[in-house]
């Protein structure tokens, strides 16, 4: 065929398939409906059902694959309605008319309270072969109302100080007043408040001691003056540390006032024990028992002072209430209502201790044999508070060392090694003093070992070696958790192609040891960590880069747990104040992208 002939060809061709396709309109190319044309979705409400309705267009069609539903308020649910039957075409099921889908309300109300927004999201396709992209649309109603017990049990395990925010500035005065009193009952309860109630009740029996018969009014005043002392404080720190954007209990934590409870505490334990003239100097003694007797009240100055002196040295200092109030006063300048709630949360935490006070008055003995081994017992718990100060200080192999004198000496002076005739009940006592000097024996083992944990005395034996050799290097690490900044956070946030995770501690911090020590080593929680990048921060240092990453994040105080998802957001809803258990961190984790 000669090439004329191909050009002939080549050319009718091509004006065959304009003829067909293109200018003369034989056969046009099909025109696909715009989304809004293709669907259009109603959703409405009656008495006991949400209506849902879906129209589609002329040659549409929805997946049911593609169909879900949910409902958000405080939390997120899945719904699952009863739908009409599908259609399977060429192993896809799909509906090609109308589709109306009918949710009883019932069902959303049992699981969520509050006003929620119900959220449908389909996929459709037309017939001649084009895919939409998922459409979502959503609907807010009003749900069931909760009560005020249903809100304070919501709240009660509330992590998030913004969240406690939110309610303070949405809900009444009397409400608000009302929750944070049922926060300090519960925090009550928690073992932050336990090494109050030794000091009270040192207190207590010094006052009484002298006395030949206990006073229960006497012992219920010292009480309540102790509490309301505790209470004013927190009340100032917090309206304080609110309006002025410092967080002053940290500068309580520093080793020159840790040092100086911890040796008030030793100079009431021995004037409990009654040992000030065993060989001290007279000068010194006269010293110590000055201190002491100030200390212990010879009025209701001296126990104001000591429960003064209790909130900011040993009472908890980073629970979310308190950070929730302080963060309300901070950024609605409304002192009143936040100093309030303070001082209401105080006295429900300072309830068990009304209550000592009230035992103490009716049921302590008499002057006599057993006021002094109350009185002794008291001791061991204020030397036990001085360790516990100074461990915030001291290396912790040195810790460790006083802690196993402790027990040891506690087991000795309980009678470990002594034997009588006829003890009955006192060998019983007797067991548990040599309960005391085993443990105490342990721990200080583990302090020569170079052991890290009262918990855990003998870690250094049964840590797989691998992990022991690495122990040096981690400790040179510890250092590496200083010298942060917001410009520092920033960049390794962008730089990670994983959510993130920040944890920020103090060494003086009792709830970050826990988070240390219980949280962050347990097998789940570790395994979950995985798909983050973990960042620790120490605060210790109270520097000026320290207090712009906590203004920053709008946080007070230690332990912060912030988190940054995927796309370097920092989610500010999902943070996490305090301890929390390992099962609810892992929990928490879950809910992170």
């Amino acid at each position: 065929m000669s090439k004329l002939v191909k050009k002939l060809l080549l050319i009718g061709s091509v004006l065959f398939s304009t003829l067909l396709y293109g200018g003369f309109g034989i056969h046009q190319a099909p025109k696909f409906l715009t989304p809004e044309e293709a669907f259009h979705v109603t959703i409405t409400q009656n008495e006991e059902n949400i209506i849902t309705t879906i129209g589609v267009g002329h040659d549409i069609h929805i997946y049911k694959e593609g169909l879900k539903l949910n409902a958000k308020a405080n939390n997120t649910i899945t719904l699952e309605p009863t739908l009409p039957e599908p259609i399977n075409k060429d192993g896809e099921l799909i509906y090609e008319s109308n589709l109306t889908i009918v949710i009883p309300t019932s069902q959303i109300t049992s699981k969520l309270t509050g006003d929620y927004t119900l959220t449908v999201t389909f996929q459709g396709c037309s017939n001649s072969g084009l895919c939409y992209a998922p459409i979502t649309k959503s609907a807010i109603f009003t749900g069931k109302q909760p009560s005020v017990w249903e809100k304070i049990a919501t709240l009660s395990k509330e992590g998030n100080a913004s969240k406690i925010v939110e309610v303070l500035v949405n809900e009444s005065w009397l409400f608000v007043l009302f929750l944070f009193f049922i926060f300090g009952l519960l925090l009550s309860l928690t073992p932050c408040i336990f090494p109050m109630i030794p000091i009270l009740s040192s207190i207590i029996v010094s006052q009484q001691g002298k006395k030949d018969k206990p006073n229960m009014s006497h012992a219920f005043m010292t009480s309540l003056v102790y509490v309301l002392a505790m209470a004013l404080t927190y009340t100032i720190v917090g309206l304080i540390a609110g309006l002025v954007g410092a967080d002053l209990q940290a500068a309580m934590q520093n080793p020159w006032i840790l040092s100086i409870f911890a040796g008030l505490f030793i100079a009431l334990a021995l004037s409990l024990f009654g040992y000030y003239e065993i060989g001290l100097p007279s000068s010194l003694q006269s010293k110590l028992m000055k201190v002491s007797d100030n200390a212990q009240g010879k009025g209701i100055l001296g126990t104001a002072i000591m429960g003064a002196l209790s909130a900011l040295i040993v009472g908890p200092c980073t629970a979310a209430p308190i950070s929730g109030a302080v963060l309300f006063i901070s950024h609605t300048g409304n002192a009143f209502l936040g100093g309030g709630a303070l001082f209401v949360m105080s006295i429900g935490m300072g309830l068990p201790l009304l209550l000592v006070g009230l035992g103490a008055g009716k049921f302590m003995p008499r002057p006599g044999g057993w006021m002094t081994k109350i009185s002794q017992a008291f001791g061991v718990m204020m030397l036990a508070l001085a360790i516990f100060m100074l461990s915030r200080i001291l290396p912790a192999s040195l810790s460790l060392l006083l802690w196993s004198l402790l027990l040891m000496g506690t087991a000795l002076y309980m009678g470990v090694f002594q034997t009588k005739e006829n003890e009955g009940a006192m060998k019983l006592f007797r067991l548990l003093a040599m309960v005391f000097l085993l443990y105490g024996a342990s721990i200080f083992v583990g302090a020569l070992s170079g052991a890290k944990s009262v918990l855990h005395p003998f870690e250094q034996f049964t840590t797989p070696h691998s992990i022991i050799s690495t122990q040096s290097t981690t400790q040179e690490e510890k250092n590496t958790h200083l010298g942060y900044s917001i410009a520092k956070i920033k960049s390794m946030v962008e730089a990670s192609k994983k959510p993130v995770v920040i944890d920020f501690g103090k060494d003086s911090c009792t709830a970050c040891a826990e988070l240390e020590e219980i949280t962050f080593p347990d097998p789940l929680v570790q395994e979950e960590l995985k798909r983050f990048t973990f960042i620790k921060i120490n605060l210790t240092n109270n520097t000026e880069d320290d207090k712009a990453m906590l203004k920053e994040y709008g946080l007070f105080g230690t332990p912060n747990i912030i988190f940054f998802g995927k796309d370097d957001n920092y989610l500010s809803q999902k943070s996490l104040t305090g301890f929390i258990k390992p099962e609810d961190f892992v929990t928490h984790l879950k809910t992170i992208q």
